[in-house]
């Protein structure tokens, strides 16, 4: 009696005081194996075409930033399909769980919004929202991601912690990353994982970079006053077009003369509002652009000469200028550089899936990604897809009307957010080396 007593005590301390990571690491060849088999997996005729079927439903339904309000109730009608526990955020906005609910944390990132952009694009599923496009491939981000969720929740008990979906609103100019953080996406997680569709790469290729990949971005925008009056009596008025000339030209110089030639920055007007008659000097000029670097000390550099050169030279022609920079709708978006040690561990898993040939090393590019919101708080890698649409002469950019992806590549993007974050959370248990084996809920 006494020893099968002792026994039961004996067999409930190993399941209550039992480590959470008491798995066997898995050698070399299993962990390079699991790229490809997750590949297999999402390429199965089922997972493809829900993935597609997916896509194909917020393609027609087009969502813009902070009003994503049916591709919101999709992606919880999904997850609640997969049983996988989640929670709103940020509005729209949601965050899901997959694996033991504890350490270590690690998230993959997908946005949801569309663009203020007619569709010319003739095809099934074309938008049905008029004015309202998915031009820059965010309707595939969210399929992927729900791809991704699919494979690990068929792998949730092997997995070494915990893995955060992230679905953000609002990335195009709203800041829906910061929203997201603010209302606490990041709780407890350690790095954070995205991709972004390139309709320039082939399929069953990737790019991205350690380091900075894409620059931080501001915008500007400054009346210049003068005094208006009859184009044929100039010396009656001060033209604030001329004044606004001067500041343009003048602004162009921050970049050839005052830039370091080796850190790459951008200064442009696109924005030009002044005068509605051929003889009618206005009272005012609206001028506005944006201004773009790879690091925060360049960028505020940029931002305090904007705002110099357009009060000076205003002053110079006898105008007066008032210059504004971020707003609510325009926000400062920081660079997205990429973390090292996860560039590594990218390199690795493309490896695996890909093979050597199918990894470029790419140059970083002057585009801006709120993306970056997120590295900032946490380490951070972000790269791009191949979905090259090889029907096409030639790939439609994003943000273009005729915006077209491939499908096909919807598998090679859910294998890669299942396959980053496992490896992440597997490399994390083989670090650590000792566990006391208590531990207290972090959901």
């Amino acid at each position: 009696m006494n020893s099968n007593w002792a026994l039961w005590i004996f067999s409930v301390s190993l399941i209550l005081f039992k480590p959470i990571f008491s798995e066997i690491n898995l050698s070399s060849k299993e962990l390079s194996d699991i790229p490809v088999k997750f590949l297999q997996f999402a390429k199965k005729s089922e997972v493809y075409d829900w993935m597609v079927g997916v896509r194909r439903k917020i393609h027609e339904n087009p969502e813009l930033g902070y009003e994503e309000f049916e591709t919101s109730k999709l992606i919880r009608e999904e997850l609640e399909k997969m049983a996988i526990e989640y929670k709103p955020l940020a509005g729209t906005g949601l965050i899901g769980f997959i694996g033991s609910g504890k350490p270590p944390f690690v998230a993959i990132r997908a946005d949801m919004d569309a663009l203020s952009i007619q569709e010319m694009v003739e095809w099934e599923h074309k938008s049905k929202n008029p004015g309202k496009m998915h031009a820059c491939g965010h309707d595939a981000h969210v399929a992927m991601l729900l791809g991704a969720a699919k494979i690990l929740q068929e792998h949730r008990d092997s997995l070494k912690g915990t893995v955060v979906l992230v679905f953000q609103p609002a990335e195009e100019g709203g800041g829906g990353a910061k929203k997201m953080i603010e209302a606490g996406a990041l709780q407890n997680v350690e790095a954070i994982f995205g991709l972004h569709s390139s309709t320039y790469l082939p399929l069953g290729e990737v790019a991205s970079r350690s380091g900075p990949i894409l620059a931080g971005s501001g915008f500007f925008e400054a009346v210049i006053s003068g005094k208006g009056g009859h184009a044929a009596i100039p010396q009656q008025s001060i033209d604030p077009i001329l004044a606004a000339s001067n500041v343009i030209g003048s602004l162009q110089h921050l970049v050839s003369r005052e830039a370091d030639p080796l850190d790459s920055q951008v200064v442009t007007v696109a924005k030009f509002q002044g005068g509605s008659a051929f003889n009618v000097i206005p009272d005012s000029v609206t001028i506005g652009g944006t201004f773009r670097a790879f690091s925060k000390e360049s960028l505020q550099q940029l931002k305090q000469r904007i705002k110099e050169v357009i009060i000076g030279q205003a002053a110079v022609q006898r105008c007066n200028a008032t210059v504004t920079f971020d707003s609510k709708d325009r926000l400062f978006f920081p660079p997205t550089v990429n973390d090292d040690s996860l560039h590594k561990l990218f390199h690795r898993v493309a490896s695996d899936m890909l093979g050597s040939t199918g990894i470029k090393d790419m140059q970083p590019l002057m585009g801006s990604e709120d993306f970056s919101f997120f590295q900032e708080i946490i380490p951070g890698y972000f790269f791009f897809l191949g979905m090259k649409d090889e029907t096409l002469e030639q790939p439609t950019f994003a943000h273009s009307p005729y915006f077209s992806i491939n499908e096909a590549a919807l598998p090679f993007g859910a294998a890669f957010h299942a396959s980053l974050v496992v490896r992440y959370l597997e490399e994390s248990h083989t670090r650590t080396t000792t566990y006391n084996g208590y531990y207290h809920d972090e959901l």
